[in-house]
Parts: C-alpha cells; sequence; structure tokens
C-alpha cells in the first residue's frame, strides 16, 4: 500500500508520489486497499455495523442535518462514505484519462442508515472494488495525463493518475477509524 504519511507532512506532493505509478499499480493498489479493509472488518458482526462508537472529535460540516454534525460515524456510514468517495476519485480520473474537462463532482452516497449488516459492508467493499477496477479499463492506451483539474486550492492541479489516488489516500485516512470503531465494538461485545 502506498504510504501518504510524506504527503500529509508537506515534505512530499502527491504529484511526486504518483508519478512512477501505472495502471497495473493502480489495480494493485486499489486491491490492496480493499483488502485492508475486509482485513480490518473479518471478525465484525451485523451489531458491530450500526453501533455508534465513542468519538469525542466526531466533526462532519457536510452532514446532511445539524444533528449529524457531531455524530460519531456507525462503520457502515464509515463505509459507504469512504467507497463513494474513491469512485468519485476513480470515474473522474477516467474522464480526465479520457481528455474530458473537469466538470464537478460524480458522486452517489449510498444512504449511511440503510447499511446495517456486516454482509452488506462487505458486499458494499466488493462492489466498490469491482467497479474501481472497471474504471481503470475505461481509460485510453494513451491517457491524457496533461489534462488536470484542481481539487485542493493550495495543491498543484490533479492529473488523472493523481485523481486515482487522491481516493487511496482518502481510503487511507478511515483506516484508523475503522479499526477504533472495530476495537470499541468488539470491546462492547465482550464486556456482556
Amino acid at each position: 500500500m502506498l504510504d501518504f504519511e510524506a504527503v500529509r507532512a508537506k515534505r512530499m506532493t502527491l504529484q511526486e508520489l504518483a508519478e512512477p505509478l501505472t495502471l497495473d499499480d493502480l489495480r494493485t493498489l486499489t486491491n490492496e486497499m480493499v483488502d485492508r479493509m475486509l482485513e480490518l472488518i473479518a471478525s465484525c458482526e451485523d451489531e458491530d455495523v450500526v453501533m455508534p462508537p465513542i468519538d469525542p472529535a466526531a466533526n462532519d460540516p457536510h452532514a446532511a442535518t445539524a444533528e449529524e454534525v457531531h455524530m460519531p460515524w456507525t462503520l457502515g456510514h464509515v463505509i459507504v462514505h469512504a467507497t463513494a468517495s474513491t469512485e468519485e476519485a476513480a470515474f473522474l480520473a477516467a474522464e480526465l484519462a479520457r481528455g474530458v474537462v473537469f466538470h464537478g463532482r460524480s458522486r452517489y452516497e449510498t444512504p449511511w442508515q440503510e447499511m446495517t449488516t456486516i454482509a452488506g459492508c462487505r458486499g458494499r467493499l466488493e462492489e466498490n472494488r469491482r467497479m474501481r477496477l472497471a474504471s481503470l479499463d475505461l481509460w485510453p492506451r494513451w491517457p491524457h495525463l496533461d489534462n488536470t483539474c484542481e481539487i485542493i486550492p493550495t495543491w498543484p492541479p490533479f492529473n488523472p493518475v493523481d485523481r486515482f489516488i487522491f481516493g487511496l489516500m482518502h481510503d487511507d485516512s478511515h483506516l484508523g477509524q475503522i479499526a477504533e470503531i472495530v476495537r470499541q465494538a468488539r470491546a462492547a461485545r465482550h464486556s456482556l
């Protein structure tokens, strides 16, 4: 898996990290990330998916309602959010690779309230893997790597590879959160 620490610490740009990557690398990195998430939730049960964890730092400025802004995310919520973000990154990367001028976001997120089973979480992750890998098959033989878009105003523009791995970086940012939710759920089950 890619180590994004240098990017987060601003010792390296995302573009520098992405520069040597090939389509095959993107496929491998996608499989590694989905496998890691599945590994993290391997011992989970349905009740773990909907258990509200303790998260004093919970803050979602993009929440649908005011009540949800400081609400800790359940495991199901994190899974649907992470998969929606990586699918958006993958499909926008494919458009950039095809030479399409960036036209805005391309996002659908399964309502988190509907993610209530561990089978649903696993299925969502496998569907996410399938769609991300399929998006790489949309890239032309000679992708338009000079076609860029601005995602973060203070960062250099993103080309197709950068946009794709930005999704992986987003996934990576949720791994610790998933591990902590699973830890709390396991502890709650064992305390009964």
